[in-house]
């Protein structure tokens, strides 16, 4: 199974768990389906390169 990206991006150090929390309910909370990585940059957790390393860590040809 894939890495999910809240579980990565603990991993290398980019955000907390308590932020990664804050985020999955931010989308279960939200009317629109809105991705983990959208939200967590919102929130200034995260910025775009960290979502780069996280797709340059998934296996070529496989899903995103």
């Amino acid at each position: 199974m894939a890495e999910r990206i809240g579980d990565f991006l603990v991993r290398i150090g980019a955000m907390t768990e308590g932020q990664v929390g804050e985020v999955i309910k931010a989308q279960d909370e939200d009317e629109e389906l809105r991705m983990f990585g959208e939200i967590a940059i919102e929130k200034g957790y995260i910025d775009d390169s960290a979502i780069r390393k996280y797709l340059e860590s998934k296996p070529a040809g496989g899903p995103a």
